[in-house]
């Protein structure tokens, strides 16, 4: 009598947790990575603060001090992008390496490979935010916020996390070198310079002002200045979450693209 074996069953939740914990080994292996991606913001607010910072807050009426409240938000978000110019190589390598391919060729969930990528860049990114924030409190920086506050500025950083890294993932697998992936996301880091993050937007010439105020990094460095300085949020919330809503809907769905393209 012909016994037929059961069907294999996929476990995304299972494989999921399996890609996490490989990637949070990795970056333990390789903590030089961390280091770097923590040191470039780090280095930002010293630099700002510091020798920048004089001149710079009394333009902003005030001292150093008024300087590094102002400043510290955008630094904040630089680690974000610091984090996740990481996530994209980290995806290129898997890639050129033949790791993806391998994982494909395995019975796992498709969706446990870059769901391991992108949680565990989200954590990676907690731990920096964390050790950049201290920083940035041992320079000057003293935000008002409450304990309800922090809580929303967490929950907040983790979405614009959450967002900026699937469009990591993305840009990671259109990458066809490991060179690639490091140079493409590099307007993320460059968009808050080119936003409010280091001067307010009312200070840059016309045409340089209105696509500062217009693109999404400026209301989400608006969003987190106001959540720890106890300011208005105004329209500025609701702008970022919508920006937000809409690069993780456009990383997701490049990145689930190219991943299921390259399995054929």
């Amino acid at each position: 009598m012909t016994t037929i074996s059961p069907p294999l069953r996929f476990h995304p939740l299972r494989d999921s947790a399996t890609m996490l914990r490989r990637n949070l080994k990795r970056m333990l292996r390789y903590p030089s990575m961390t280091v770097m991606l923590v040191g470039m913001p780090v280095v930002f607010l010293l630099l700002f603060v510091y020798v920048l910072g004089g001149t710079l807050g009394a333009g902003l009426g005030g001292g150093r001090s008024a300087y590094a409240n102002y400043v510290a938000p955008a630094i904040i978000l630089m680690t974000v992008t610091a984090v996740v110019q990481g996530t994209a190589i980290s995806v290129a390598m898997d890639m050129t390496e033949g790791v993806i391919a391998r994982f494909r060729t395995m019975h796992i969930a498709r969706v446990s490979v870059l769901t391991g990528h992108v949680v565990g860049s989200v954590i990676q990114a907690l731990f920096s935010l964390t050790i950049v924030i201290g920083v940035a409190l041992l320079v000057g920086f003293r935000p008002t916020a409450g304990v309800l506050a922090w809580l929303a500025t967490a929950g907040f950083l983790v979405l614009v996390t959450f967002a900026l890294v699937w469009l990591s993932v993305a840009l990671g697998q259109v990458s066809k070198t490991v060179e690639t992936a490091s140079n493409l996301p590099m307007p993320l880091i460059l968009l808050p310079f080119l936003g409010s993050g280091f001067v307010p937007t009312d200070s840059m010439p016309t045409a340089l002002r209105w696509f500062a105020e217009y693109q999404p990094f400026t209301p989400i460095i608006e969003t987190i200045r106001a959540l720890l300085m106890s300011h208005p949020l105004g329209n500025h919330a609701w702008l970022a979450l919508t920006w937000c809503a809409a690069i993780t809907l456009t990383g997701y769905l490049w990145s689930k693209h190219l991943f299921n393209r390259e399995s054929h």
